[in-house]
Formats: C-alpha cells, structure tokens, sequence
C-alpha cells in the first residue's frame, strides 16, 4: 500500500513539475518566472523529501534542507532584483 502511495505522489509532483515548467518558459513577465523557479525549488525539496522516505535514507533531508535555502535566497535576491528596478 505505501509503494502505490509514493508512486502516486511521484506521478503528483511529476505533473506540476511539467506546468510550473510552463509556467517558466511561457511566464509574460519576469515576477511570473521568479515565482514558477522557486516552485520548481519547492517540488525538487518534496521529491528529495519523498525519496528519503522511500529508501529510508535520512541524509537526504539534509540535501532538502540546503536545497531549500539555497532557494530561498535566491527568492530573496531576485525580490530585490525587482525591487530595484529590475532589467534595464
């Protein structure tokens, strides 16, 4: 029962992987694509966070937890990218 559970969430996170994807490439402005980048950020730490619970292995939380900062400071630069004014 827990391996059909994993796989369905694999097959959830697979799809709005794709339409964040989209989102990306078709996003009309730069906001759009910032946000739909850090969604992808948010669904690589759940894939990591799913195959950790997968396979049992514990460190791969750890990888999650940097992924997740890393992309959160990235959010934050780009905010202020905007912010000031944004491409020239």
């Amino acid at each position: 029962m827990l391996t059909i559970t994993i796989n369905i969430v694999y097959i959830m996170l697979s799809l709005s992987l794709l339409m964040a994807f989209v989102r990306l490439t078709r996003g009309p402005s730069l906001p759009d694509r910032v946000v739909s980048l850090e969604l992808i950020a948010s669904i690589v730490v759940a894939f990591v966070g799913v195959h950790a619970v997968d396979t049992g292995v514990a460190n791969l939380l750890d990888v999650a937890i940097v992924i997740a900062l890393t992309s959160f400071l990235a959010a934050v630069g780009f905010a202020r990218f905007l912010e000031r004014g944004g491409p020239r």
